[in-house]
């Protein structure tokens, strides 16, 4: 198979006759030597279109040639022959023929005067990276490849950089780091897609289908991902005029069916490709380009010099003329201007005082429209909320349950994370819908006691199958010197890491995520942590990397289509850790991976105070108490009625139930219940109002609004409408019984 490895890295032409040709078309003057420079370069990309490529070299050489004579500035002149060299080159590496590409480009560099135009040694950097990628120099591949990517980065040059990483992948290809190629095929492919780069994006496709068949070891998910990238090759391929990537498209297919095992399907695509190959080299190999390069080598200094001489008598009789004409054209524009001025100053008045009423007017309009939407927006995410609760309450109640019948310990394992990955939901919508109080610092930080590492390793065992899906390794490099219990707000720490490592291991695939905890200082009762969490995976440019933490906003729409997510991630993420006195940091570079890092600062605790914050109740419950209790639970949702009275009767109480506020009102009027559980939105009356009616009658019975609403903005409305308290769904059995308790008590302390 050593025949075909040379040909299957081959890389395309990508800057011939474009690039190049476009920057010395801008420089266009009347020169008619300079329109005879243009006409052989276009005359050259045809024939190079046609395979007609010793025909294509004669004509760079001779409009080359023809540049030397052109009576363009020097700045100008010297960029045409750069790019008239540059593109020999190209083709002279487009045919193989590496030693004399070099030596063309070294040519092009030489005369390269144009210090202000970096971009045109980006581009000569990147085609000697090219080279000597296919020369198996790739230490001075990298070195080119970085030279080129720093200028391209420098200028926001994403175009002409995605050609660079194309170089990358195919560098690390070259080197077996198949993991690295990947990376830097998957940043290039966005860019080629979005400008309909039918050729770079064909190439990629199966660089990057045939890297994925290297990766060791083996795997059927590769192998998948292998055969996707090449039928969307094929399907670029089919519909366009490209033939020169068909030969290559055989051998990628001969080693996925090789992969697969389908030894003659193998065959028969590596037999196509020799056949081609060797039909394509027959083209390549008998090029003679010998009259071409002696074009190149004429003596032109003699043409040169008469053109100097005819050239220095023009400019001296046309330098007067030009002065003479400059004084009076500047004269008869300067009285023009201050006529024009004294017509238009009063115009420019009256049309001022017209738009800043315009203005001013716009701008009413502007703030009544942002306050409707933001009433909207409160209105839709009340609505939400409480869509979201009514099932979530069924998750963890349900999990509640199942945890309290004797599972087996393998069981259990999975309902503690079930119950946890709840309570991170819960967490998580809660924040998501409270995103602009945590911008105005409205959200409140607790302080509670809790062992971190602990709370780590719940948060990966949560992303568990998230990093198997992506054949990624997690690591926990925890230190030990760390106290065992701190003091802050665990479920907020646990959002931001969740978040974190949840980003990195959907942006890598078959590499590492690594998590590190360590202790920076400690002074007195405080102790300050630095986490980092660190991946190889696609990384994020630069030019991303300033607006990635605001809201809903991802590296860009391919990134989204591709991986998914809302972009709120690391938004909540920056506005945590803020909120507790922290600072996300971000380090990353496209292909390499990304590395986010924060300090924050908690407080430590004894193991008594851990002990008494984390198992003793703030309430000690007799659960005696509930024995024989008449309990209402008025709830519309059929599977929350079932749970929480389930809850209630494992407590003996003896529990009711009614399916809306009309039914509570009744049911309470006929019977005597020692509690009610209210929810609040029901069909016909609300909650609100049922409890409303019911006060006219009965101001004593306890009455606790067991809602998925929100209630942080409605405390008073609740207790004004005649609830004793309120418990928000999903809650934790612990405080729903602890609630129920101290009613009860109360209520017996006062009969």
């Amino acid at each position: 198979m050593n025949f075909v490895k040379k040909y299957h890295l081959l890389v395309p032409l990508l800057f011939l006759f474009t690039v190049l040709s476009l920057h010395a078309q801008k420089e266009t003057g009347t020169d008619s030597t300079l329109v005879r420079v243009y006409e052989l370069k276009k005359d050259a990309s045809i024939y190079s279109a046609n395979e007609e490529y010793s025909k294509a070299l004669f004509a760079l050489n001779k409009a080359y040639k023809v540049s030397v004579v052109s009576n363009q500035g020097l700045k100008k002149q010297d960029s045409i022959k750069y790019s008239i060299k540059l593109n020999i080159a190209e083709l002279q590496f487009y045919l193989r023929n590496y030693d004399q590409a070099i030596l063309e480009v070294e040519n092009a560099i030489a005369i390269l005067t144009d210090k202000e135009n970096p971009n045109l040694y980006a581009a000569a950097y990147s085609l000697k990276g090219f080279i000597a990628t296919e020369q198996n120099d790739f230490i001075n591949a990298e070195k080119y490849f970085t030279l080129a990517d720093e200028i391209y980065v420098e200028k926001n040059n994403e175009k002409s950089r995605a050609n660079v990483l194309l170089g990358l992948g195919i560098l690390e290809f070259k080197k077996t780091e198949y993991s690295k190629a990947i990376n830097f095929f998957n940043a290039a492919l966005p860019v080629f897609k979005s400008d309909a780069l039918d050729y770079q994006t064909i190439l990629t496709l199966l660089n990057k289908s045939e890297a994925l068949l290297g990766i060791k070891p083996e795997s059927s998910k590769n192998l998948i991902a292998s055969e996707s990238a090449y039928t969307e090759a094929i399907q670029i391929l089919e519909n366009s005029s490209i033939e020169r990537l068909k030969i290559r498209s055989y051998l990628v297919a001969s080693k996925i069916d090789e992969a697969k095992g389908n030894l003659e399907g193998a065959m028969f695509h590596l037999q196509k490709f020799v056949k081609a190959k060797e039909e394509n080299a027959k083209k390549y190999y008998s090029i003679n380009t010998i009259d071409a390069d002696e074009e190149a080598n004429l003596d032109l200094k003699k043409t040169i010099e008469l053109y100097k001489l005819e050239k220095e008598k023009d400019d001296q009789s046309m330098n007067f003329i030009k002065y003479t004409t400059g004084l009076s054209i500047a004269l008869i524009v300067i009285l023009s201007l201050l006529t024009l001025s004294l017509y238009k100053n009063n115009n420019l008045r009256a049309k001022a005082n017209n738009l800043l009423l315009d203005k001013n007017t716009e701008l009413q309009l502007s703030k009544e429209k942002a306050e409707q939407a933001s009433l909207a927006k409160a209105q839709f995410l009340s609505t939400v909320t409480h869509e979201l609760r009514t099932p979530l309450y069924a998750v963890t109640g349900l999990t509640h349950l199942l945890l309290d019948e004797d599972p087996k310990p393998q069981q259990t394992e999975h309902l503690n994370s079930l119950k946890f990955s709840g309570e991170y939901l819960l967490s998580l919508i809660n924040n998501i819908l409270d995103l602009n109080k945590l911008e105005a610092n409205k959200v409140e930080i607790e302080h509670t006691t809790f062992d971190l590492k602990r709370r780590i390793s719940d948060v990966l065992v949560a992303l568990k199958k998230s990093a198997k899906d992506k054949n990624n390794k997690v690591t926990l490099d925890f230190d030990s010197a760390l106290p065992e219990k701190l003091v802050g707000d665990p479920v907020k720490l646990s959002q931001v890491l969740i978040n974190l490592i949840g980003n990195s291991l959907k942006f890598t695939q078959n590499g590492f995520v690594s998590v590190k905890v360590k202790k920076l200082e400690e002074k007195g009762n405080n102790i300050l942590l630095h986490f980092e969490i660190e991946d190889d995976g696609v990384g994020i440019s630069k030019k991303k990397q300033k607006t990635i933490f605001e809201s809903f906003s991802q590296a860009s729409l391919q990134v989204n289509r591709k991986f998914g997510g809302t972009g709120l991630g690391l938004s909540i993420v920056k506005n945590l850790l803020e909120l507790m006195n922290s600072k996300i940091e971000l380090e990353s570079q496209i292909g390499q991976g990304s590395k986010f890092w924060f300090d924050i600062s908690f407080e430590k605790v004894n193991d008594k105070q851990f002990e008494l914050n984390n198992n003793t109740p703030k309430t000690i419950i007799d659960f005696a108490l509930f024995e024989d209790k008449h309990v209402l639970v008025v709830e519309d949702n059929k599977i929350n009625q079932m749970i929480t009275r389930k809850i209630l009767e494992k407590n003996k109480i003896i529990c009711q139930v009614a399916d809306n506020g009309l039914d509570a009102v009744k049911l309470i009027e006929e019977n005597d219940f020692d509690v009610v559980l209210m929810d609040i939105h029901m069909p016909g009356i609300s909650g609100i109002e049922a409890t409303q009616k019911v006060r006219k009658f009965d101001e004593d019975l306890p009455i606790i609004a067991l809602t998925a609403v929100t209630i942080d903005e409605n405390l008073d409305e609740f207790y004004k409408a005649g609830f004793n308290d309120i418990i928000p769904k999903p809650f934790k059995t612990e405080e729903f019984f602890e609630k129920i308790y101290n009613i009860l008590v109360k209520k017996e302390t006062v009969a």
